[in-house]
């Protein structure tokens, strides 16, 4: 049972399968008594399930919930016909066809697109940057970037010993009883979706999938949790209907069918409605063997796959360092998404890679920085060398374009996997060796980035804790 509780549950379950439901209001269970039978009707409590039964199952079913201390409660009955019928006591309180309750007129809402975004692609000068290694760090430390393993570690993340990713890679993965496995990642983005809705929903589904690939798996399947203000309002609904066509075209192009969903509007503040924040969830069957991430070792390469682009709106870096809201925000082409999702899952089946990480918040300079603290090693990396467009330093650091993936590879190993993204036709080459204790970027001879690697570990583990314990 989810939106509209009681009301939705009993009406779609009857209009789907052809008959008519008797219940009766008093016979819920209810957390607190004087319930008035609409609020019992159109409750949202979590964690309930409506379910028909023969009387003849009844009993068993009964002695399950009985075993796992379930409360379940006999409230109805399937009747003849197609009528709702919600009665309290012998009172009836409606008396419906469920045709007209599960299958409302549809509404055709006016939309019009947000005056905000007539400017919001243009860029303002920015104040330069002059020590991109303070820079780094402030954004190791933000919100968004900063580890969130003070919050998954404190809970238990394991399903039934089936866990063999953890939670704090790309995404987690669990071990089926047919010998597959199941991959699962949630991203959202209301930064790139504020600025262009269509994009960025896109964005975030293609993010999902790459979190997914990166542990080997396949995109099977997905669902949302479309997050909006009030759409009476003609410029949110129009965000709205722009993020559906958006997650609409890329489920089409890549055939993953959208398995379920939530929709949650008026999220609004006397301050304003929420940015355009759809949740995307995607779902990756293995049927092999994941990648678990190995240990990285001195000697070893770091490969970037994909183009990296003058995308930085929407960005950590503008919103978070230069309090900059607008730019170009990231977009996917469709055609190189699918290319270098294929290259992936190929050098993963062939066991040629040690660690897969996308490019996503916080562009390269983020993700390069996330593989060195987790594997507690430093990495030189030359930026003359990422494929993509002639860009400035900051742009090449902490654009967030898509379709980007991060690469661990051995010295014997990096041959195979070179051919095998040719094969494919993708864009990348080596950017990095890991050596030492030390982050470094480079631009030619010049240093751009010098950062210790214990150093950033220890902001980027303990921020959010201080952010929350201290404010």
């Amino acid at each position: 049972m989810g939106g509209g509780g009681l009301s939705c549950a009993v009406s779609e379950t009857a209009d789907t399968l052809g008959i008519g439901i008797e219940m009766d209001v008093d016979k819920v269970h209810t957390r607190e008594p004087g319930m008035h039978p609409d609020e019992i009707m159109v409750s949202e409590s979590q964690e309930r399930m409506l379910i028909i039964t023969s009387k003849q199952k009844l009993k068993k079913l009964e002695q399950i919930c009985k075993k796992f201390r379930i409360a379940c409660s006999v409230i109805g009955h399937v009747t003849s016909g197609n009528l709702m019928h919600v009665k309290k006591g012998k009172k009836t309180f409606a008396n419906i066809s469920t045709d007209v309750v599960a299958n409302a007129t549809l509404l055709d809402r006016p939309s019009k697109k947000p005056v905000y975004l007539d400017d919001i692609e243009k860029e303002k000068k920015l104040k330069p940057i002059t020590n991109f290694s303070k820079t780094l760090m402030k954004l190791l430390a933000s919100p968004n970037i900063a580890s969130k393993i003070w919050v998954y570690g404190q809970y238990d993340h394991e399903v039934g010993i089936r866990t063999v990713v953890k939670p704090g890679q790309d995404a987690s993965v669990l071990r089926l009883d047919n010998g597959k496995f199941l991959s699962a990642k949630i991203d959202g983005n209301p930064k790139h979706c504020y600025i262009n809705p269509r994009e960025g929903a896109i964005g975030c589904f293609e993010e999902a999938c790459r979190n997914v690939v990166c542990t080997g798996a396949k995109p099977i399947g997905m669902l949302d949790h479309l997050q909006f203000g009030n759409p009476e309002d003609p410029e949110i609904f129009w965000t709205f209907l722009e993020s559906l066509k958006g997650l609409t075209d890329f489920a089409k192009h890549f055939q993953i069918p959208c398995i379920g969903g939530k929709v949650s509007l008026y999220n609004e503040t006397p301050a304003g409605p929420i940015k355009p924040t759809p949740l995307i969830g995607v779902l990756g069957l293995i049927d092999k063997k994941p990648l678990v991430p190995k240990k990285v070792e001195d000697g070893d390469y770091l490969v970037i796959l994909g183009d990296t682009k003058n995308e930085l709106g929407g960005s950590e870096y503008f919103e978070y360092i230069h309090k900059f809201i607008g730019g170009t925000c990231p977009t996917v082409d469709f055609d190189v998404s699918k290319k270098n999702m294929k290259a992936m899952l190929d050098v993963i089946k062939k066991q040629l890679v040690k660690v897969a990480h996308d490019c996503s918040k916080g562009g390269l300079a983020v993700a390069a920085s996330e593989i060195c603290m987790t594997n507690e090693i430093g990495c030189k990396i030359s930026l003359g060398k990422v494929p993509g467009e002639k860009l400035d330093v900051d742009k090449i650091l902490f654009s967030e374009s898509h379709s980007r993936y991060l690469v661990v590879v051995s010295k014997q190993n990096l041959k195979n996997l070179q051919s095998i993204f040719k094969k494919n036709k993708t864009s990348f080459n080596v950017i990095g060796t890991f050596s030492g204790k030390r982050i470094e970027f480079n631009k030619g001879k010049d240093s751009v980035i010098d950062l210790s690697v214990d150093k950033a570990q220890k902001t980027w583990l303990n921020s959010l804790r201080e952010l929350v314990v201290h404010g």
